[in-house]
Formats: structure tokens, C-alpha cells, sequence
């Protein structure tokens, strides 16, 4: 098996790590406030989802020519499908909810934040098995 698959999804799960530590500190710099920190997020979830969604067609692509175990395959799929319901589904309700809040208001609760953390969550313990699998 080429190793470019393996290579891809490690970046992956580096820059999905690094962003998910980088997300919450965000918020104890001096001088941030929760409308700074909220406009910063956005942005950075907006580039990191980009990326992602580049890395996984690449991950995908590279994974198709060659052959590959059937469990790889499956994580595959629930990677693409996780990251997805992120970017179609939860980005937008957060970025809506980001916008009130920068702009004054206070929205009502929400759980999309707390649906988008364990997405991540899932998406680092798949990534690892899916390296796993690879090595």
C-alpha cells in the first residue's frame, strides 16, 4: 500500500488536533473578548473545514488506487460523513449564533457547539484507527 493515504490522514489529524487545542486558549488571551474570540473561530473553523475537505477528496483519491482493507474503507466514510454534518449541518447554526452574539444580541441555547466537539472528538479517535489500520 502507498503510504501517501497514511501521510494524508496524519496531517489531517494534526491540524484537527492543533485547532482543538488552539480553539479554547483563544479565549484566556488578554484582551480577547467573546466577540473577538468568536470572530477569530469563525475563521479559523471556516479554513481549517477548507482544508479539510481538501485532505479528505486527496485522502479519498489516493485511498481508491490502491488496494485497501475494508475497515479502512468504512472509517473513510464515517470520516467523510462526520466532517459533512460539521460543515452542512452545524458550522452554519454556530456561525449564525456567532454573528448574534457579535453583533450584541444574546441567542437562545444552543447544542450545536456541544454536537461539534464530539464530532471532533470522533473524528481524532477515527483518524487514528484509520492510521492504524494503514501502518
Amino acid at each position: 500500500m502507498t503510504p501517501l493515504p497514511l501521510a494524508l490522514a496524519c496531517i489531517w489529524l494534526g491540524m484537527v488536533l492543533a485547532i482543538s487545542i488552539e480553539a479554547p486558549l483563544k479565549f484566556r488571551a488578554p484582551g480577547i473578548t467573546l466577540p473577538l474570540g468568536l470572530g477569530i473561530g469563525r475563521l479559523v473553523f471556516r479554513a481549517l473545514n477548507s482544508a479539510e475537505i481538501v485532505l479528505a477528496a486527496a485522502t479519498t483519491i489516493t485511498f481508491a488506487l490502491v488496494p485497501r482493507p475494508v475497515a479502512a474503507t468504512v472509517l473513510l466514510v464515517a470520516l467523510a460523513v462526520t466532517l459533512a454534518v460539521q460543515v452542512t449541518v452545524l458550522r452554519p447554526r454556530l456561525e449564525a449564533r456567532a454573528a448574534l452574539i457579535i453583533a450584541g444580541e444574546t441567542p437562545p441555547k444552543s447544542r450545536a457547539h456541544l454536537a461539534y466537539i464530539a464530532l471532533e472528538g470522533a473524528k481524532v479517535l477515527v483518524l487514528i484507527a484509520f492510521a492504524v489500520i494503514l501502518l
